[in-house]
């Protein structure tokens, strides 16, 4: 330990006295005072950064002036800082130091991270530990410097031509198997949070496993669901696939025929040939979520289109933080989806619950305020879709066991087989 700390010191005076050999290093550095170890140069480099800022020179005398007598005293003094751009070996290496820099900042934080691990295992909530451990581990491992971004747009365009030239087929999204869905979204894109939402037992879940199933075909579909085992879902994945009765697979041996257990035969091969990961753990957060979803993604690379469901946003266990104020959860909740699907560049769909608010009016067509906590929701979502049925609110309706979706101020008739419910698109 003692070792690492004169090497990075070393590395901090180098870093820090660049700035006096080539001002305009300065300009271009992200790195942050807390990220030096010194105190003394956290204090100096404090000052350059207020210097760069007036647009001022940074030189002994500018240093002097903007630090005070006072201060500077508090750090070494001048003979402290007349020294420093002497101990920078080649201002050429300057990148190489601001690196070391970032480096030995984060393996302070990782050190102190385990300390402090350690000693919240020992007594804490282990469940909670864990999962507060997984997402400082996530955003200690995913920080970036935000000066290597230049704002250049070359490379961006570079690769936008490229994009041009290769077929991405009638849909370049993750296509949902619904035509007229399809011609008007290009699919569920890539980096997109959609929000599917409907009243209980109008069919969700039968259509977003529509969905998952269509889509694990050719890529590849996750699923978490907080409602249901993963038993369960498969079954309903069955009756989708051959449209076997969701009635006879209650009891198989006794209720199937033969053309029954062959039709359930090719289902489960159908399934099992497909790219469809369930996960049906109890209790999850966003963080299990996320973790889980990136051990796909290096899976199956960065070329895979994936297509991620969750059954559903309400279910989702919030930050202990916000214990108390079930709004505030979900709109954590909601941004931490739309982060996940930017971060790992996957269609996100999360289906949602109404309100009751809807039984209170005329109309039973769901709108936006019927969303619960449709606040934040709202705004983090890039596509939101209602599914409406009928016949869920008039027995005597003459479109029974037929849904709609409504995106927009469009919607569409669907009938498809998705077990009990017939969905389909005219």
């Amino acid at each position: 330990m003692e070792n690492y700390s004169v090497s990075s010191e070393a590395v901090e005076e180098a870093f820090v006295g660049s700035f006096f050999l080539d001002n305009k290093l300065a300009q271009e550095c992200s790195v942050q005072p807390e990220q030096l170890s010194s105190p003394n140069l956290r204090k100096l480099y404090t000052v350059i950064q207020s210097l760069t800022k007036k647009g001022q020179p940074i030189d002994f005398v500018t240093v002097l002036d903007e630090m005070g007598q006072e201060q500077l005293g508090s750090i070494g003094g001048m003979t402290y800082i007349v020294q420093l751009p002497g101990r920078v070996p080649s201002i050429d290496h300057y990148h190489a130091y601001k690196e070391d820099v970032r480096s030995h900042d984060k393996r302070r934080k990782a050190l102190a991270f385990l300390e402090e691990f350690q000693m919240k295992a020992i007594d804490g909530d282990i469940e909670q530990v864990v999962s507060e451990g997984i997402q400082q581990l996530m955003a200690l491992e995913d920080s970036r410097p935000n000066d290597e971004d230049s704002g250049e747009i070359s490379t961006s365009l570079i690769e936008l031509y490229g994009e041009g030239e290769c077929d991405l087929g009638d849909i370049p999204g993750c296509s949902t198997g619904f035509t007229k869905l399809d011609r008007l979204t290009g699919g569920f894109q890539e980096s997109d949070l959609t929000i599917i939402g409907a009243r209980p037992s109008v069919g969700k879940t039968a259509f977003a496993l529509n969905l998952a199933l269509h889509h694990a075909v050719q890529d590849v579909s996750v699923i978490f669901s907080l409602e249901m085992s993963k038993k369960q879902l498969l079954k309903r994945a069955a009756c989708i696939c051959e449209e076997i009765s969701s009635v006879k697979l209650r009891n198989p041996f006794r209720y199937f025929s033969d053309d029954d257990w062959s039709r359930y035969t090719n289902a489960l091969r159908r399934i099992a040939s497909s790219q469809l990961h369930i996960f049906d753990k109890a209790g999850m957060d966003v963080n299990y979520i996320y973790s889980e979803v990136r051990k796909l993604r290096k899976r199956y690379g960065e070329q895979a289109r994936l297509l991620v469901m969750i059954d559903y946003l309400q279910l989702i266990d919030g930050h202990i933080k916000h214990k108390g104020s079930r709004q505030a959860e979900i709109s954590e909740i909601s941004r931490c989806l739309k982060k996940l699907a930017r971060d790992l560049n996957v269609s996100v769909i999360a289906l949602s619950q109404l309100s009751r608010g809807v039984e209170a009016r005329q109309d039973k067509r769901p709108m936006l305020s019927d969303l619960r906590e449709s606040g934040q929701i709202e705004q983090d979502a890039d596509t939101i879709a209602f599914l409406y049925r009928d016949d869920y609110y008039c027995k005597d309706s003459n479109q029974p066991n037929s849904a709609t979706v409504r995106l927009g101020r469009l919607s569409w008739s669907l009938r498809r087989n998705m077990g009990s419910l017939l969905i389909t698109v005219e």
